[in-house]
């Protein structure tokens, strides 16, 4: 019987839940100092002097840093489509572009001191009009790179057509703002630092990409990647957050080596707030057309995307909306433009779903604002509007090609499993008898695109002479439970027992390769290496089986079960793997390397239903139902798969919701902390209802497709469309995301011309 697809408990969880992890601060280094970063405290203003005196002769104080000290030049914007005159000095030098931004840094030997001593620099600021607003920002009335000429970071338009809507009956137009959010992983960022006497760098880092940070190590510092050994220990989440070096990981490593001993970090969670890159921040122009009977004719997104003050993989994902454009609809026309431009906030990156949720957002929004123009359900207008099954692959109008999908099957099954003509009937109750709590019922069918940009992907499998094995991998784990789903993956092939399987990951001199986790990519990818590692061991034991029994290789066979080779209808002799792992040692052992790169990516799809109720007297919503059908292709662990559609759904429920990173008019956050951060818990959620569907895709031999993002991405427009569905018969056309008690209240009394202000 084969252990794929069945619900394996998690290897990882009794380390969790007994001892605990082991994260970068729990890393002991003898002698080691401690950093705290003196951050700026406006928005936008010139630096005028730094007064370091007192912080230098504070107790426990071993150096005190500014831009002047660091011989590390700026940087330019890693992306080359950037305006590469917007470059970001590891410490701020004459000018500091947002709250946060790092001025200086205070080394002691103690973190205490060093928080303490960081509060005596005195920086004194001559401040510069902000730029919070993306449509302020696209004037150039104040810039934030006066060398670059605009704010304007990346230009990606191509043109509009006067006449897109010619022929379309109805045509809705509406301004969306998919707001920016705060990842908030448990674990904030961290970074440890020490140099040998040789002068090779030794670098722990909480991130999702340990190859990754260390070739921007070895970048920044001048280094052969060889001089550069990361480890990534246990990591408390990163949500796409945690792929690149920040500046006060590099710093971490250069003073190192200036002071000659080991330095750490730690953030707090208020510096997490406004330091770590934020997600989202799109603002959008949206327009969809069409004829009465609900067919879709053309449909039209204009981006200003915020990139922040300087411009890093936010700023790009624009990109990643436009492929995912027109979503699970077969549109004859699209048209889409994107311009991404630098305020004076914390930098936008990537964040769980990145760019893909915007998309989906948007056009799930638009279509609900459709129906309600024409007067049809929403299931009937997506219905007449999906892509249909037998078109596959499908190549849609900006190019991107669907590997498979049954959106059909998937609205079907999310309608049928909440019983949809019940939910509307108890709504039109409601609305009938004038209650003040309103029944909405909210629909996302989407697709996104997972492993987006193909890239190679590391995985070894060694058989140890004890009999035991040990799985390489280049893939990063932070919750996914990749130890678990790649010991099941060698366990298929082998035949071994997982718990004598040992999974190895973040440690650059141990996996010589590797790109990372992000982008859904992990099992199409790193996934598909193990198993194709795993099968290549099993074909060099069998050779050397053949060997050793003096038979032809195709007549040698595995019987998994008692783990041992032998030749067909002569069980007798054999030899067991702990034999031929022994045998085989002299020889370089019994091992396999792949690097595998997908051929392309793939595409999951699936349907969420809401039912929501709001009080109309006070714009409280309550989420009563999440019905999800998430379809990720061949699952290879349903418990797995089930704990990141949970999560998912989670995250992308509190963005509609309650999330929401906001700055006054000076961009001073007014969201700090998770005091004033609306944090979503499990006070906020239902039980999740996940209805099981599988497509198996082509593109690699798992028939995997990514799952950690589509709850996300499914989600949250599923949220904001029962919201609004809830209140369109007040005359509410649409409440802004996050749905607050506040927005809600101010909507119905604005629809029904009570509100006062």
């Amino acid at each position: 019987m084969s252990i794929l697809g069945n619900r394996v408990l998690r290897k990882e969880d009794p380390k969790f839940l007994t001892v605990g992890g082991t994260y970068v601060d729990d890393i002991g280094l003898a002698g080691a100092l401690h950093v705290a970063y003196v951050r700026s405290t406006f928005a936008h203003a010139r630096i005028l002097s730094i007064d370091t005196e007192e912080a230098r002769k504070a107790p426990g104080v071993v150096a005190v840093y500014t831009a002047a000290d660091v011989d590390l030049g700026p940087r330019p914007p890693e992306m080359p489509m950037f305006n590469q005159a917007m470059t970001r000095s590891l410490l701020a030098d004459d000018t500091v572009r947002f709250v946060g931004e790092c001025v200086a840094a205070v080394v002691a030997d103690t973190r205490a001191r060093a928080v303490d001593a960081a509060e005596l620099v005195q920086i004194d600021y001559d401040p510069l009009p902000a730029v919070v607003d993306v449509e302020t920002a696209l004037r150039d009335e104040t810039l934030l790179f006066p060398a670059a000429g605009t704010n304007l970071a990346m230009d990606m338009t191509f043109g509009t057509d006067e006449h897109f809507m010619d022929g379309c009956e109805v045509v809705v137009r509406h301004q969306f703002l998919n707001h920016r959010v705060a990842p908030c992983p448990l674990e904030v960022r961290a970074a440890s630092a020490e140099w040998s006497p040789e002068g090779r760098l030794t670098q722990y880092s909480s991130t999702q990409a340990p190859h990754g940070v260390k070739s921007g190590l070895a970048g920044a510092l001048a280094l052969d990647e060889a001089q550069v050994r990361v480890l990534s220990p246990d990591v408390g989440g990163g949500f796409g957050a945690k792929m690149g070096t920040y500046p006060e990981e590099l710093l971490v490593a250069w003073m190192a080596r200036r002071l000659g001993r080991p330095v750490r970090w730690v953030e707090t969670r208020s510096e997490s707030m406004v330091g770590l890159g934020h997600g989202r921040g799109q603002l959008q122009e949206v327009e969809i057309g069409g004829s009465r009977d609900g067919r879709i004719l053309a449909y039209r997104l204009n981006v200003i995307q915020d990139g922040g003050a300087y411009p890093a993989i936010g700023a790009v994902l624009p990109f990643m909306t436009r492929t995912m454009l027109s979503g699970v609809y077969d549109i004859p026309k699209v048209e889409f433009n994107s311009r991404s431009v630098v305020t004076n906030t914390t930098p936008t990156v990537a964040y769980r779903g990145a760019g893909r949720p915007e998309a989906t957002a948007a056009i799930e929004r638009v279509l609900d604002m459709f129906a309600a123009e024409i007067g049809m359900d929403p299931a009937e207008v997506r219905r007449r509007n999906l892509i249909q099954k037998d078109a596959f692959p499908f190549t849609t109008p900006t190019g991107t090609v669907y590997d498979i999908g049954d959106y059909v099957r998937a609205l079907d099954l999310a309608l049928e499993a909440a019983d949809y003509p019940a939910l509307r009937a108890a709504q039109k109750q409601r609305r009938e008898s004038g209650a003040t709590k309103q029944l909405g019922i909210g629909l996302s069918v989407y697709v996104e695109i997972t492993n987006g940009m193909p890239s190679s992907e590391f995985g070894a499998v060694e058989v140890r002479p004890d009999g035991t094995v040990v799985v390489r991998t280049g893939t990063s784990p932070h919750g996914q439970g990749h130890v678990t789903a790649w010991a099941m993956l060698v366990s298929e092939q082998l035949g071994i027992p997982i718990e004598s399987i040992e999974v190895v990951h973040g440690d650059t001199d141990v996996v010589p390769r590797g790109v990372g986790t992000f982008g859904s990519r992990s099992l199409q990818a790193g996934g598909v290496a193990v198993n194709q590692a795993a099968t290549a061991v099993v074909e060099r034991a069998r050779q050397l089986a053949a060997d050793l029994l003096e038979a032809n290789p195709d007549d040698v066979i595995l019987d998994k079960v008692g783990q041992r080779f032998h030749v067909q209808g002569t069980p007798a002799a054999g030899r067991s793997w702990k034999e031929l792992a022994a045998e085989a040692e002299s020889q370089g052992g019994l091992t396999a390397e792949v690097d595998f790169t997908a051929p392309g990516p793939t595409f999951p799809f699936g349907a969420h239903l809401v039912v929501a109720e709001v009080d109309t007297e006070t714009g409280l919503v309550e989420i009563k139902r999440i019905v999800a059908v998430d379809d990720a292709g061949k699952i290879l662990n349903p418990m797995l798969a089930e704990g990141q559609v949970h999560g998912g759904l989670a995250q992308g429920v509190a963005q509609a919701l309650l999330e929401e990173v906001r700055y006054d008019e000076d961009g001073n956050p007014v969201t700090a902390n998770l005091a004033d951060y609306a944090f979503v818990t499990a006070a906020e959620l239902p039980s999740f209802e996940r209805i099981a569907m599988e497509t198996p895709t082509p593109v690699n031999e798992l028939g995997a497709k990514g799952i950690g993002e589509s709850g996300t991405i499914g989600s949250t427009p599923a949220v904001h469309n029962a919201v609004c569905d809830a209140l369109v018969h007040l005359g509410v056309r649409h409440v802004p995301m996050p749905t607050s008690p506040q927005r809600v209240w101010r909507a119905i009394n604005e629809a029904t011309g009570k509100a006062s202000a």
